[in-house]
């Protein structure tokens, strides 16, 4: 038997059916100004009555009222929680807290909130009551309005609850609307990508700035040895050797990110997952140990679609050819960028690779064209970093690590560490399982689709910031310890390459195939979000991120 519909997300289908199958088939949600009040007006009929429904009351008595309610029939499909009930004798009147203003239309409100009530209604004569009217009440306005349940409105009603069954049975989304005004202040905007997806689909040609251009709140990095992370109200605290060294608003912190032998509390996980904030943990080698991700349970379509796409071979691979590709061509650019200067024939070689990657047959293939331009990137990497930076002992003979044995090769391979936990951050936000790839085959311990992802990044987010950082003297030799055994980051070159990094991350950016501006942190999101609709075969291709 299938699941029944909420109640509460039957005006959704009628508003727009795509915000309920992102809701309710996908298990998204987002907060935004329009929810956080509408929670704050529903908070009062949210406290459930001491005294029960009651099934009759002598008709003199006075209307009592029941608060959050809890009613569902198999018949109808429909469960949900109504927000406050009036009883006279056998008669009940559903009554719906609305945080707006009596809107200007003849029947002074509008048919998705009319059909919600009515859907009530519904529910309460299939469980025994007699109901043939509702009140909404616009808390702006302070009014009520009646709801008379006609017959016009049971048939909108039901037809819509039928829509919504069938939404959930066929386990696709609806497409996104076109141009239209109702995503402008739509809490889901930044999830649907409702313009992105179009333009990818050819079905428009402009992109509007819906989605939010910065990313609210900063990571909170802990790398004090023994520090303990807890929860003080609505604070985290971090105490070490005995004091409190850092106490930061939990509301404002986006991550947190803490580095060997730290210890977090119980409480204070509960609270993170309770408002979706990622903890990630590093070892003091630089690679990440471990995350602690909210566990939202959404978006299990997506997962069952790449897990099918991962196990067929050739759409595996048209993935991974694109994600090859747009590393290639964005290590070109950097290389093009920023060297003094570079043979044009290496440029070429690197565009011809970066074209190779979208026509080879198979993984092994792709594999050396990604070997062979890595190869020719980073045989000219050295010439990206100033004199003064050479001067100061900073030369680059090849990548090595496991461990690095010099100073950039131990950058390097911290940013790329850095960069593989944003990804994962990103992929697992948006519901995918970052341990299944496409271009990487599953490893234990290795989450093969975030370093899919990450590649076309390398260059762009975790290069530039090693080169930007001693090209600026950011760090200097003093910086490192070069031992036998390789080289490590000192404390105070660390804090210094983390605030460079957080820097790039938040730097706001133009994307390159939709030309709207965003800081990297969300162009990682979009991205990650693409790769999703790939799967579920939304869009025609994956678009790859390129730099110009």
């Amino acid at each position: 038997m299938s699941q029944p519909i909420p109640v509460r997300m039957v005006n959704e289908v009628v508003y727009f059916a795509r915000l309920f199958a992102l809701e309710h088939l996908n298990g998204e949600w987002a907060e935004s100004a329009d929810t956080i009040r509408g929670r704050t007006v529903h908070r009062r009929v949210d406290r459930p009555s001491s005294k029960p429904l009651p099934a009759a009351e002598p008709p003199e008595a006075a209307p009592p009222q029941v608060r959050s309610v809890t009613l569902g029939c198999n018949e109808l499909g429909l469960v949900g929680k109504l927000d406050l009930l009036e009883v006279d004798g056998t008669h009940v009147v559903p009554v719906d807290y609305k945080k707006g203003r009596v809107p200007d239309v003849p029947e002074h409100a509008y048919l998705p909130e009319r059909v919600q009530v009515c859907a009530q209604g519904l529910l309460l004569r299939a469980n025994g009551f007699h109901c043939d009217h509702a009140v909404l009440y616009f808390a702006e306005s302070r009014r009520r309005v009646e709801v008379r349940f006609t017959d016009e409105l049971i048939a909108e009603t039901r037809k819509a609850i039928e829509r919504a069954k069938a939404i959930v049975a066929s386990g696709r989304l609806p497409e996104p609307l076109i141009d239209s005004p109702k995503c402008w202040g739509c809490s889901l905007v930044g999830l649907c990508l409702p313009d992105e997806h179009n333009v990818l689909n050819g079905r428009t040609d402009r992109v509007r700035m819906l989605a939010p251009k910065r990313d609210e709140g900063v990571p909170l990095y802990v790398e004090h040895r023994g520090a303990k992370l807890a929860k003080s109200g609505g604070e985290i605290v971090v105490k070490a050797d005995g004091r409190e060294i850092e106490r930061v608003r939990m509301s404002d912190t986006s991550r947190v990110v803490v580095t060997g032998a730290a210890s977090v509390t119980t409480p204070l996980l509960q609270a993170l997952a309770a408002q979706d904030t990622p903890l990630s943990v590093h070892g003091w080698s630089n690679h990440v140990v471990g995350s602690f991700l909210p566990v939202s349970g959404h978006n299990v379509l997506g997962r069952m679609a790449q897990h099918r796409m991962a196990n067929d071979a050739r759409r595996s691979l048209a993935i991974a050819g694109r994600i090859v590709s747009g590393k290639v061509a964005n290590q070109r650019v950097f290389l093009r960028r920023n060297a003094g200067y570079v043979d044009p024939d290496v440029l070429e070689e690197l565009r011809e690779l970066s074209e190779r990657a979208l026509r080879v047959s198979n993984l092994n293939e792709l594999y050396g064209v990604e070997g062979r331009a890595a190869r020719r990137y980073f045989e000219h990497f050295d010439r990206m970093l100033k004199s003064e930076a050479i001067q100061q002992g900073f030369d680059f003979e090849g990548r090595n690590r496991r461990p690095p044995k010099d100073p950039v090769n131990a950058l390097l391979s911290l940013s790329y560490a850095f960069l593989v936990r944003e990804v994962t951050s990103a992929l697992v936000g948006v519901g995918l399982d970052a341990w299944v790839g496409f271009l990487h085959r599953p490893r234990p311990g290795k989450p093969a689709l975030a370093l899919d992802l990450m590649e076309e990044f390398r260059p762009v987010l975790a290069d530039s910031v090693v080169v930007g950082a001693l090209n600026n003297g950011t760090l200097g030799r003093d910086d490192f310890h070069v031992g036998r055994l390789g080289t490590t980051l000192l404390p105070t070159g660390r804090k210094a390459f983390i605030r460079a990094f957080e820097r790039r991350m938040a730097q706001q950016a133009t994307h390159p195939r939709f030309a709207t501006r965003m800081s990297y942190r969300r162009i990682l999101e979009v991205q990650a979000r693409l790769l999703c609709k790939t799967v579920l075969e939304e869009i025609p291709t994956y678009p790859s991120y390129r730099i110009r």
